[in-house]
């Protein structure tokens, strides 16, 4: 099965305001086997977007595709889709094993083939041993995995995910990440799940839609949108701590490039003719706070030492420059002096280029 979203837009009306596009002319397909994950900020339109492909709610314009049929206009219940919500709504009077045999007994399933289903699920979630008890004797993380299980057993065509994860802790989160990474591999169908946690995004992940303001802004692999950002907007949102941009000048010397940032200069990996139209003008740079050093004030940015976020195995250091905070990722042991003038030295290599107005990466 492959799953394409054609042009799609959806326009909701307000009495008291003009018209809201939460979805504007998106285009996306979704391949079989394929694990993708919308993700933006709130109010992007990613889980409108997911309400539409289940069926829940209707496009404005556009199509929606399964293989070759056309499913725009079709109910849930005939687009064979699986959806797993945030909100995990266990019956808390049914055991585990009714939950999760439930839909194959609504949808008239002989009783033989409901429990094997419900066995088969029950093994790869590891949560055969809790079959017979009661969700509210269950962790978290356990009723997180019947949810999920009572999806498993229909053998969907297209598994969709609202943010499953977003009410359990860090630990939980952890733990199940590779369950459903495990179990969309086993059902080998193509998947959409929509987060706002992009450590989710990035390790779950074949591919990665980025989403802001109904628009779809790049898709691409993790290491893709995260080492190539098509816009300031994508390098900005993706990875953590966020990218860092600076104002400066792009300067031209005997045909090479470089771009200076007040009284610093950074030489470019690029000729004057790639930046043509550039030279002599403003733009915006990029740069990943991991690929920041400390130096001395000479070689770098001008900055002071604000505070430092230990997390065990690397630093958070803050400093304070012209540009404004500055976030760096610095070793583990790295104990900041406020008394000290340090120079932020970005590296040449990893430096990128924005336009400053439409925000597109230009280098």
């Amino acid at each position: 099965m492959t799953v394409h979203i054609d042009n799609m837009t959806r326009v909701f009306d307000s009495p008291n305001a003009d018209r809201i596009v939460a979805v504007d002319e998106l285009s996306l397909t979704i391949e079989d086997g394929e694990f993708l994950t919308l993700v933006g900020p709130s109010g992007c339109g990613k889980t409108t977007t997911l309400r539409c492909v289940a069926g829940l709610d209707t496009p404005t314009a556009g199509t929606i595709r399964v293989d070759d049929r056309d499913v725009t206009e079709l109910p849930p219940q005939q687009r064979d889709v699986a959806l797993l919500f945030q909100d995990i709504a266990l019956y808390p009077h049914m055991s585990v094993r009714k939950n999760m045999e439930y839909g194959l007994k609504i949808a008239g399933v002989p009783e033989d083939e409901r429990r094997e289903h419900v066995a088969e699920a029950a093994a790869l979630l590891q949560i055969g041993d809790q079959l017979d008890k009661m969700p509210a004797s269950l962790s978290g993380g356990q009723q997180q995995r019947v949810a999920l299980g009572r999806s498993l057993v229909r053998d969907p065509s297209v598994f969709l995910f609202d943010e499953p994860m977003s009410d359990l802790d860090a630990k939980l989160k952890r733990e199940l990440r590779p369950v459903v990474q495990r179990i969309t591999d086993e059902i080998g169908c193509p998947v959409l799940y929509v987060t706002h946690d992009q450590e989710e995004a990035m390790t779950m992940s074949d591919r990665i839609a980025i989403m802001d303001d109904g628009e779809l802004q790049q898709a691409g692999s993790p290491k893709n949108v995260y080492s190539e950002p098509t816009n300031d907007f994508v390098g900005e949102f993706i990875g953590q701590p966020a990218m860092e941009f600076f104002d400066a000048r792009v300067e031209s010397a005997n045909g090479t490039a470089a771009v200076s940032l007040g009284e610093h200069t950074v030489s470019l990996p690029a000729t004057a003719a790639e930046l043509e139209g550039y030279v002599d003008g403003p733009v915006r740079v990029g740069v990943r706070p991991q690929q920041i050093g400390i130096g001395d004030p000479a070689e770098g940015i001008e900055a002071e030492h604000v505070l430092d976020e230990p997390l065990g195995d690397e630093t958070h250091s803050i400093f304070e420059t012209e540009f404004g905070d500055v976030t760096v990722v610095t070793h583990a042991d790295f104990d900041g002096d406020a008394e000290t003038d340090y120079g932020l030295v970005l590296d040449e290599s990893a430096t990128q280029l924005f336009d400053p107005d439409s925000g597109v990466r230009i280098h």
